[in-house]
């Protein structure tokens, strides 16, 4: 028995196990999405001992597991927690720490490690998870001391969340969680989040008020429900065009009618074209990356056109594009200190209306060939859905349709790979269930996607939770076949698929199987996936001569044979 210095208890000796589970309670973490392994052995019985604080989250595929963890960071903004075992099971992992990375989530990944006296030897898995991990992660650490766990978990729990947020990767040797040490656990510190300069806002409000064509642009994480309310109350007060970047539709209403539509892969071209001919960019939260920027094309990096960027990490502010004023903030809190900012006499109504209607115009479904029409049997659907539904997205050319044409409303919420990592959508979609068991969680992925991580389904049935996933099966990598057909016309190669039965496929969990071949099949089909009360899989059998919302296969050709005449 040992005694707390400054309380002057005693502290019962506990195993590096225990003390891992223990600290994780002490920061907070209610989930934690695992695949066992023999090298935490240890921490998994320490979770025994907490069942009733942590909710411990069997997954089947390690990219599944990070990918649930990096769901529940998205939505509660504090960091989901994912465990792994070593080697092969780390580097399964790799995929949802590059999500988190990219898409600036807080992430705890923990990895069982060796016995620290194999180093080295390359021993059975042994990888070294510092160079590993390190262009992957905020911080790397390895735990080889039990007595160091609390000052470790707690600064991990610390870096995830400050700054701009992101994954923190720690190693946890084998030996050391069996160590007997008698330390006291660390809890969360009371850190207040930057706020702007005193001089900050009244710089942006003068920018703004001599501007006549101003279009603001969302992204980044960690935005609270009431970060979300003042940063739209400022925007629509002083009735300027707002869109959101890559796979962050969930940051403003998009029925409002200042909604603009989404800066990322498939945006429109008028938005893009009107980003180009704005006079002043508002970047709230968003780093200005490749997807945002159209390939870094958007702006000149000098700053031509005059870029105000709200960040929370002074190093992103002008990485790329310079600013005529950056700005180092959380955003919740930058939001919230423009509360009754206002421009007294804003000149841009008719810009603002010039480009919402175009916004307006894309929206709207065209008379596509064959038996479905996805925008109108989408658009349909949207009507149905709860005004608290949860979306997640996987990666490919199907992701393109639902964020044309349908509308993330105000209390609903987006999860995308920014990153564009295929096999994100169904696990996240289990993680935001698990997450908000009260919430419905609706998944879109394409066939190729579902075919990476769909196993985890099983995750769903295990831990009684009902996703509806929407499979929208073309029979192709469909992204990659759109690039083969402009640059290689008629010469497909590696890009078609042979898919099973999807509806069967979930049937043979136990769950609801749709499928659906018409445009009014989907609600239906929806409908009755809801009635079930299971985990539900609707194949959406989609025209594969419509490879994107935009062009067929035979548009693309005609491209690619005419570039290269």
């Amino acid at each position: 028995m040992a005694k707390s210095p400054k309380q002057g208890k005693s502290i019962t000796e506990r195993s590096g196990g225990k003390l891992l589970a223990d600290a994780l309670v002490a920061q907070g973490a209610t989930h934690v999405f695992a695949v066992p392994g023999e090298s935490y052995l240890d921490l998994l019985d320490g979770l025994y001992s907490v069942r009733n604080q942590i909710e411990l989250i069997t997954c089947r595929f390690e990219a599944g597991a990070v990918h649930m963890a990096e769901a529940h960071g998205k939505l509660t903004g504090k960091p989901g927690v994912a465990i792994v075992t070593r080697g092969p099971g780390a580097c399964h992992a790799s995929i949802g720490v590059h999500v988190a990375m990219q898409d600036s989530t807080p992430l705890i990944l923990l990895v069982g490690q060796i016995p620290i006296i194999e180093t080295d030897r390359e021993t059975f898995q042994e990888v070294d998870y510092r160079k590993m991990f390190a262009p992957l992660a905020k911080w790397v650490t390895q735990i080889d001391h039990a007595d160091r766990i609390p000052e470790i978990m707690a600064h991990a729990f610390d870096v995830a969340v400050s700054g701009r947020p992101g994954p923190v990767v720690i190693a946890i040797s084998e030996e050391m969680q069996k160590d007997l040490v008698a330390v006291p656990d660390i809890g969360p510190a009371d850190i207040m989040p930057a706020y702007p300069a005193p001089d900050a806002i009244p710089k942006m409000m003068a920018l703004l008020a001599k501007a006549e064509r101003p279009l603001a642009i969302l992204g980044g994480s960690r935005w609270t429900p009431e970060g979300r309310a003042a940063i739209h109350d400022f925007l629509v007060a002083n009735d300027i065009p707002t869109c959101v970047s890559f796979r962050r539709q969930g940051l403003f209403d998009g029925t409002s009618k200042h909604f603009v539509g989404d800066l990322g892969v498939g945006a429109d071209a008028k938005l893009v074209a009107a980003a180009k001919e704005a006079d002043l960019i508002l970047a709230f939260g968003t780093r200005m990356g490749e997807p945002v920027s159209q390939g870094y094309t958007l702006l000149d990096t000098a700053g031509a056109t005059p870029l105000v960027q709200v960040y929370p990490d002074q190093a992103e502010i002008g990485r790329v594009y310079r600013p005529a004023l950056g700005i180092t903030s959380d955003v919740n809190a930058f939001a919230l200190a423009l509360k009754g900012e206002k421009v007294r006499k804003p000149r841009w109504g008719a810009w603002r209306k010039q480009v919402r209607a175009a916004r307006e115009e894309q929206a709207v479904a065209p008379e596509y060939e064959g038996r479905i029409n996805l925008a109108k049997a989408l658009q349909a659907l949207e009507k149905e859905l709860p005004k608290d539904a949860i979306f997640t997205t996987d990666a490919g050319n199907f992701a393109t349709w639902p964020t044309r044409f349908m509308h993330v409303k105000e209390d609903q919420d987006f999860l995308g790979p920014t990153n564009g990592a295929m096999g994100y959508g169904v696990p996240s979609a289990i993680g935001a269930a698990i997450s908000f068991p009260d919430r419905q969680v609706i998944c879109f992925v394409g066939d190729g996607g579902f075919m990476m991580t769909g196993q985890e389904i099983a995750t769903a049935f295990h831990h009684g939770v009902a996703p509806i996933i929407l499979v929208f099966n073309n029979s192709m990598y469909g992204t990659i076949r759109m690039y083969q057909e402009r640059v290689y016309p008629e010469r497909v190669s590696g890009t078609t698929l042979t898919n099973p039965d999807f509806a069967r496929f979930i049937e043979a969990f136990g769950g609801h199987g749709e499928l659906v071949e018409t445009t009014a099949e989907l609600v239906p089909a929806y409908k009755r996936a809801v009635a079930s009360g299971k985990p539900a899989i609707i194949e959406i059998r989609t025209n594969p001569e419509q490879v994107t919302n935009r062009a067929t296969i035979s548009d693309l050709r005609a491209q690619g044979k005419g570039a290269k005449k």
